[in-house]
């Protein structure tokens, strides 16, 4: 059995897992292992090939002396288009709405994603990213791959945001991915 130990930005590790989608190792977490079930079920449920998953990419922001890097658990491609974004959370999925829209306006430079997903491994939310309009619940709400085709003719991406839009976008991603628990942490605040 692999000896657990607790890190100090309070998640269990219990050693190291491979990546699903690139073989990288990566620390073996409660998550993480959800996480690698999202990126099984996009290939081997929902019928996308690798190629078409992004993980991991990231938005770097720093406002008001707080840097803050937000992970995309994965992004999902359609004939060579970003069509979603996939986020990852434990506990409400509603909480999670906010910061998912606004890595979709902001990700990719030369266009807003359409949609995006957020998901806590129990249920999900599908929405629309210009407006935040929930378009399905439940885990069936993560399309699978025809019912991407669909919905890159029916959602286009838009065009990127610019000046204090995108700012905005950006500081709502400052402020919610943000880990005040493991920042008060390593200030010694606990």
């Amino acid at each position: 059995m692999a000896m657990q130990r607790k890190t100090p930005d309070h998640h269990l590790v219990y050693g190291t897992l491979k990546d699903y989608l690139t073989g990288e190792e990566l620390p073996d977490t409660d998550d993480e292992r959800l996480r690698q079930e999202l990126s099984r079920m996009m290939v081997e449920d929902k019928g996308f090939a690798r190629k078409d998953l992004e993980p991991r990419l990231s938005i770097k922001t720093l406002f008001n002396h707080i840097f803050v890097c937000s992970i995309i658990d994965l992004t999902v491609s359609v004939d060579g288009k970003r069509l979603f974004v996939l986020r990852y959370g434990p506990g409400s999925i509603v909480t999670r709405e906010k910061p998912a829209l606004a890595a979709a306006r902001v990700l990719d430079e030369a266009y807003c994603i359409p949609l995006a997903v957020v998901t806590n491994g129990q249920d999900a939310e599908l929405l629309e990213s210009r407006t935040g309009k929930v378009l399905a619940t439940g885990m069936d709400a993560i399309p699978d791959l025809e019912q991407a085709k669909e919905l890159v003719t029916a959602y286009p991406p838009s065009l990127p945001l610019t000046g204090g839009e995108r700012d905005r976008n950006l500081r709502v991603l400052n402020v919610f991915d943000l880990e005040a628990c493991c920042r008060n942490y390593a200030l010694g605040l606990f």
